[in-house]
């Protein structure tokens, strides 16, 4: 007899993990950590008793009221073994009383719920300083949304992933549906308090969390018409929400009445990003790109201080080919800082229990063993590209598409063109002091010239990974304020040195008459006879993009070196060897920079010496794509058993339900259970394997009713 539940998981502690979670609620920025449930147990007689108390995090319950939480709490007696004994019940464990915590993302407080079996059920709210208040049904009905929303939101996010956090299905009836979408509807327009994705600087009724969930939870099924009802009322309250109205028509391929929406909405509102967005997006799947990048820069002009603006102008620049373009563009984006999830900093627990289900560990189709190898070279471990965040992800997506396009060497000299270089810089330089370091334009590459160099044509960045800088915002930390009497150490006053140095790099003939002769290339002669800078008309290039660059650089060194050794293997008939840790980085490798066959064929050959459910994702899209049943099948079953052997029981909304639905556009769904069928797989795995279907079935998800 044991004092653990059997199939969930559970940290146990003596009581600490509410009020650690107390402490860290004026921490949560956005939608908030997942829901903690805590427990105590109890075991043997009122005069010799015995507590036990223990904690683990779920999401996907019904938080609409305590009583909905309670009967949470409740189930989980089911879930303690039963102490053996002849007749009747011995005195085994037994959950004696809990806490239940759900944090309401739009008051930003947490509603807690406290239940005693047998006994009562208090509801009550804990504000950001500790406090309590009286829950009301306001409270309770954002309570239920915000839990939804981090059900649907983060269902596949791997920044949001915890030990022991148990998934259960948000959405199971139509009649929750029908209640979720009553609730969105209610607190649409408190939407962006919520925060956004975080290339959104600004989150707007349009932009944030709760819209990003609805078009998520109906475009993942292909039932967007469900999304199209809410935002036609919506709309007609803010005009702007045509921009997700066009959304959803699109998707659900109904396009003329998208264009005749937002052609509508832009006559009443020209200058809404979103609208004119969902334009681009509309002419660059239509090969307009030039009718696109017009769009795009209307956009800019409309929300200069966007990320998401710069980035569309700069897509539309590179399928137009104007790579130089699409090289300033990506310049000028404004960045800012990843705001990390909100997620619980718990005490160090006791003991930790993460049960297997047992029909799980008797399928033997997961190899935990293999992966817990995670030995690989030194080199793929220190690649700095998987650990871009946000907008710097984005930025080197775009980054690596353009080398795709054009290469290395021709994305160098296209860098040299625009961008000033360091040897041009140097031989600019004029006989006053400047200090680089300190007081040039913000966030320019001349700053540190002295302590890095700068890639340029032709010529090799510092590869080692050590090297490369931090990417960063601001260098407002390695500025030095004037002191108090308005002048530096040698007397002179700093707003002439300022006007000193500005007066140089606006004005670079000057240095280049005193520096150059006559006959150098880096002399040009002007309209007039005049000598004019070679870089006159150059910019300077980013810090933060000088960084993107050397990581570019890195990842193309490592992919040329392994194309290099396979192709020398291969002439020598020799087997090439890695291990399953260094394929499944060599994998992520290539799918960053756009090589699509590369990449399949090393997840393959990861999945061939370890288990990786990171290689699996990427197949199964893959195999989706391509509309391949039986492999797409195969990576599915594989990684449902892997989410349950993690608690991560939620069939849908999952990126493994988006693409089986995908192939039953094409298929069918009978044609995917007749395989299934076929495969003779445990009864186990054939169930839950079958929730995906049941969900499709129960809300009529297009494919299965063939």
């Amino acid at each position: 007899m044991s004092e653990l539940f059997k199939d969930i998981p559970e940290f146990t502690n003596i009581g600490e993990s509410v009020t650690a979670r107390t402490e860290t609620l004026a921490t949560f920025r956005e939608l908030g950590p997942p829901d903690l449930c805590h427990v105590i147990k109890s075991s043997g007689s009122k005069t010799a008793q015995r507590d036990i108390g223990s904690y683990h995090y779920c999401s996907g319950v019904e938080a609409s009221s305590s009583a909905s939480l309670a009967a949470y709490m409740n189930s989980l007696q089911f879930s303690v073994e039963e102490s053996p004994a002849w007749f009747g019940k011995g005195n085994g464990w037994r959950v004696r009383e809990g806490t239940y915590c759900c944090f309401n993302a739009f008051s930003r407080v947490d509603m807690r719920v406290d239940v005693k079996i047998p006994g009562g059920v208090e509801a009550y709210v804990v504000d950001l300083r500790g406090d309590r208040h009286v829950a009301s049904p306001e409270l309770w009905q954002e309570t239920y949304l915000s839990a939804l929303l981090r059900a649907i939101r983060y269902a596949d996010d791997a920044s949001y992933r915890l030990a022991g956090y148990r998934k259960l299905d948000p959405i199971t009836t139509p009649e929750a549906e029908i209640r979720f979408l009553k609730a969105a509807e209610a607190q649409f327009f408190k939407g962006w308090q919520l925060g956004s994705d975080p290339e959104i600087q600004v989150a707007t009724i349009v932009t944030n969390h709760l819209t990003s969930a609805i078009i998520k939870y109906f475009s993942d099924s292909f039932r967007l018409d469900r999304a199209a009802n809410l935002f036609e009322r919506m709309m007609a309250k803010e005009p702007e929400v045509a921009a997700l109205l066009a959304k959803s028509y699109i998707g659900m391929n109904e396009e003329i009445k998208a264009v005749k929406i937002m052609y509508s909405a832009l006559e009443h509102n020209p200058q809404s990003y979103p609208i004119l967005h969902a334009q681009c997006d509309l002419l660059l799947s239509k090969n307009k790109p030039e009718w696109a990048q017009q769009v795009a820069q209307q956009a800019v002009n409309s929300a200069p201080s966007e990320f998401v603006t710069w980035a569309k102008l700069t897509e539309t620049y590179i399928e137009l080919g104007q790579y130089d373009q699409a090289l300033l563009t990506l310049n000028s984006c404004p960045m800012f800082t990843f705001n990390e999830r909100d997620l619980h900093r718990m005490p160090t627990p006791v003991k930790t229990h993460l049960p297997v289900k047992k029909f799980i560990a008797d399928s033997n189709i997961l190899d935990e063993e293999s992966a817990r190898d995670n030995e690989a070279d030194v080199a793929l471990l220190r690649l700095p590209a998987p650990g871009l965040r946000g907008t710097f992800a984005k930025a080197y997506s775009l980054l690596t598409l353009l080398v795709s396009k054009i290469g290395w060497d021709e994305l160098l000299k296209t860098r040299s063109v625009v961008f000033v270089m360091e040897e041009e810089y140097r031989l600019h330089k004029t006989t006053a002091s400047v200090d680089l370091n300190g007081d040039v334009g913000d966030n320019s590459s001349t700053q540190g010239i002295r302590a890095s160099s700068t890639v340029g044509e032709g010529s090799v960045p510092n590869t080692a990974v050590s090297d490369i800088p931090t990417i960063r915002i601001s260098t407002e930390s390695n500025r030095t304020g004037p002191s108090s009497a308005g002048m530096n150490g040698h007397g002179r006053n700093p707003s002439q040195e300022v006007k000193q140095m500005e007066a140089v790099l606006e004005k670079p003939e000057t240095a280049q008459q005193i520096n150059e002769e006559p006959g150098s290339p880096m002399a040009l002669k002007g309209d007039e006879g005049e000598t004019v800078s070679a870089f006159s008309n150059k910019r300077l290039c980013e810090r933060w993009l000088d960084n993107l660059f050397l990581v570019l650089y890195e990842d193309l060194r490592v992919y040329t070196i392994w194309r290099a050794e396979i192709s020398h293997f291969k002439t020598q008939h020799m087997s090439y060897r890695k291990t399953g840790t260094e394929w499944e980085i060599l994998g992520e490798l290539a799918n960053r920079l756009h090589h699509k066959e590369e990449a399949k064929d090393a997840f393959q050959r990861c999945l061939d010496a370890k288990f990786s459910a990171k290689a699996l994702i990427k197949l199964l899209e893959m195999y989706a794509n391509e509309g391949d049943l039986q492999r797409t099948l195969n990576a599915a079953i594989r990684l449902t058993t892997y989410h349950h052997r993690w608690y991560m029981d939620a069939a849908y909304p999952s990126m493994i339900a988006h693409y089986l639905y995908k192939l039953g556009l094409i298929h069918g769904h009978a044609k995917i259970q007749y395989t299934l069928l076929s495969m003779n797989l445990p009864v186990g795995i054939f169930e839950i394997m079958q929730g995906y279907m049941k969900y499709a079935a129960t809300f009529n998800v297009e494919g299965s009713e063939f």
